[in-house]
């Protein structure tokens, strides 16, 4: 009986140490929560964490966990009559389940306080940046790119291939004059369509290296002058450049010559259909038939007779190159008409082709060598555009193209195009320059402008339109001579004391600022702005001294009132600008040019008749194949040119008779003219600001 109370005991006493150590191991874990957060401040050692549990046979306390002293390894006797928790143990030095210190990280983050463990959290994006994010920025980028495709999509198949455009069906543009009647009729369509065959396979490629040298290998479109184009269009830069070949014959062929997003968008989508339907060879073809060459011809075979009288099976390497360079700007680019800097630009145009094809592999580098430019042959004359006519349809098609209507546009024809010239002041003119200027050697021009409004009311560009292409207003590859004077003392004013000498830079600045252009022919000779040696023309001229007239404000001649076709109107800009030099310096220009014309220094006697008061400038070119008078009074402004040019050569030569030595036949021509143009008009002075220094009276006006 004894015996079995001593076993029951000693049974009681061992769940008595298990339950000690189950305590011991609860407390352990609590530590570990606890500890965490109270390291820093008291960290726990080995010793005051450790549990101690009675030994089941002797009562006495035994300690688990690591020993703190080291000794002889246990024995199995000794270790089998000790209760030992060693993974409890670890926990109670640690403070950890595991029984493996922190790391440092973690052990420096727990001593951080609290507080600014929560202050360093990262605050979260408000307002408008949490728009911003780069996931979103991102989301963004691939949500716009896939609208885009879908709108494509969209468009791609909503948009038919149309029935070609009906150019058959074009009607004539009508120029009127101001007071309603007819100058002019244009509009023929000039065009004969022919089989690829029929074209040399040089011309071809030519016309291929000029405009899209990937056409054999692309699909229509060039994304690179899509977006080009589309940008130029959208930011009102005028027509688009980077359009492909099969672009440019969907727009000739189906579409108009509108620049607007819509028909670009149209443009690129139906081209992409008509590459998919239509081989390369068949493309080709319509490009060449459909496109505008200048001289209202349409396609390349009105086009090789229009400039070099031939078929087109006749074409050389050189006449294909001129011709495919001749497609990006007829107008300018027409031999027959173009000023020095134009030829310059449409030779380099014409080595950009040639040497294209080499680049390409389809000239040979000796072949390309030997190639001479093919100079076409002068225009036949139009029916119905001799006289004046021919002149006024030339300047109003240069302002209208520089203005944003296409050449292609203009030429399909449906305008009506009201000009700005008074027919009385038109014959006035005329009759003028017909009296005095008569030596087949001397060609004349003239402009005259309102200074008020910049709108031209007489023009006169040569003898006949039909027998001298070249407009005599506009041309601009004469020198100026003393016409320039003003334009040096105005530089002197605006930016001295009008006494001093001014540096060739100010006075060019000076120049462009009032009209002319700094990249004429001559600008940058030696003692250019001394001697007068860069070209201008009398339309140039006329607007250069309206300036000066108009105390400053800036005058672009316009020959062009209205220009309209059925609904559309074209836009045009304002003749009238800003200041571009102060009215103080203009009006003490014209007080100086007024002076010269009352005392005669340099002003012929005949300028003094006019019926207002006076001021101008007359001159002759250092070559002396120019003679210049350009006059104003506060309601007129006129700019007479005679020009030396051999009948038969067209070449410049020395003047003789009209405008030559000892003559003033062009200062007679301005006072004819302005005696006649403002006959009936009240007697008018020079309206000056206050304080412009007047040295002399202005006197009554006679006549």
């Amino acid at each position: 009986m004894r015996m079995r109370r001593m076993r029951v005991a000693a049974v009681v006493r061992r769940w008595d140490g298990a339950a000690a150590a189950g305590r011991a191991l609860a407390r352990a874990g609590r530590a570990v929560t606890a500890g965490r957060s109270t390291a820093a401040e008291k960290p726990a050692t080995a010793a005051e964490s450790a549990t101690t549990a009675s030994d089941p046979a002797t009562g006495e306390p035994a300690t688990t966990g690591a020993s703190t002293t080291s000794g002889p390894p246990e024995t199995a006797e000794s270790s089998a009559s000790t209760t030992v928790l060693p993974r409890a143990g670890k926990q109670a030095v640690a403070g950890r389940p595991d029984g493996q210190r922190p790391s440092r990280r973690r052990r420096s983050a727990s001593r951080r306080p609290l507080s600014r463990r929560r202050s360093s959290k990262r605050p979260k994006k408000t307002g408008f940046r949490r728009f911003f994010t780069w996931r979103k920025l991102l989301a963004y980028f691939f949500g716009f790119w896939a609208l885009l495709l879908a709108a494509f999509a969209v468009l791609y198949f909503s948009i038919d291939i149309p029935k070609a455009n009906a150019l058959a069906k074009a009607q004539s543009n009508v120029y009127l004059y101001s007071d309603g009647t007819v100058a002019a009729r244009t509009g023929e369509i000039n065009r004969e369509s022919v089989d690829l065959s029929r074209v040399p396979k040089v011309v071809q490629r030519a016309f291929v290296a000029a405009e899209n040298k990937s056409f054999y290998q692309d699909r229509g479109v060039d994304p690179v002058g899509v977006a080009r184009g589309l940008l130029n269009t959208v930011t009102g830069k005028g027509t688009q450049g980077g359009s492909t070949i099969t672009q440019q014959y969907v727009k000739n062929y189906y579409l108009s010559q509108d620049q607007t997003v819509t028909r670009k968008v149209k443009e690129l989508v139906i081209a992409l259909k008509v590459d998919q339907r239509n081989s390369k060879d068949d493309i080709l073809a319509g490009y060449l038939n459909t496109s505008y060459f200048g001289r209202n011809a349409y396609g390349i075979q009105a086009a090789a007779r229009a400039y070099y009288g031939k078929e087109v099976e006749k074409l050389t390497v050189s006449e294909g190159a001129y011709l495919a360079a001749l497609v990006q700007a007829p107008s300018q680019y027409d031999w027959a008409i173009a000023g020095p800097v134009s030829r310059k630009l449409v030779k380099q145009r014409w080595n950009y082709v040639l040497n294209n094809m080499v680049e390409v592999g389809w000239l040979d580098p000796g072949e390309r060598r030997r190639q001479r430019f093919a100079v076409p042959r002068a225009p036949k004359p139009t029916p119905g555009l001799d006289g004046q006519a021919g002149y006024l349809v030339d300047a109003a098609r240069r302002e209208l193209i520089a203005s944003g209507v296409s050449e292609q546009d203009l030429a399909a024809g449906g305008w009506t195009i009201t000009l700005s010239i008074d027919p009385a002041k038109q014959r006035a003119l005329e009759k003028a320059i017909t009296d005095r200027a008569k030596s087949p050697a001397t060609q004349a021009g003239a402009v005259s402008v309102d200074p008020r409004t910049g709108k031209v009311v007489a023009f006169y560009g040569g003898r006949d339109y039909t027998r001298h292409y070249i407009n005599n207003a506009t041309r601009t590859d004469y020198q100026v001579g003393s016409a320039f004077e003003p334009l040096v003392l105005a530089a002197s004013l605006e930016h001295g004391d009008g006494t001093e000498d001014v540096p060739p830079g100010r006075i060019k600045q000076t120049a462009a600022d009032l009209g002319m252009d700094s990249k004429a022919p001559g600008f940058d000779a030696e003692r250019s702005t001394e001697l007068g040696l860069m070209a201008s023309s009398p339309l140039e001229l006329a607007g250069v001294y309206a300036t000066l007239d108009n105390h400053g404000r800036k005058i672009t001649p316009s020959v062009v009132a209205s220009a309209q076709r059925g609904h559309e109107r074209a836009e045009l800009p304002d003749p009238v600008g800003d200041h571009v030099i102060s009215r103080g310096t203009a009006d003490a220009v014209t007080v100086a040019l007024a002076a010269d014309a009352v005392k005669g220094n340099g002003v012929p006697a005949s300028v003094r008749n006019v019926p207002q008061a006076v001021a101008g400038a007359a001159g002759r070119s250092d070559d002396r194949k120019a003679a210049w008078f350009v006059g104003y009074t506060p309601e007129l402004v006129t700019a007479v040119g005679l020009f030396g040019e051999d009948p038969k050569t067209q070449k410049q030569v020395r003047l003789q008779g009209a405008g030559g030595p000892g003559d003033s036949s062009h200062a007679q021509i301005w006072s004819a003219y302005t005696q006649e143009a403002l006959r009936g008009s009240r007697p008018v002075r020079f309206d000056l600001e206050d304080g412009v220094p007047v040295e002399w009276a202005v006197p009554s006006p006679t006549g």
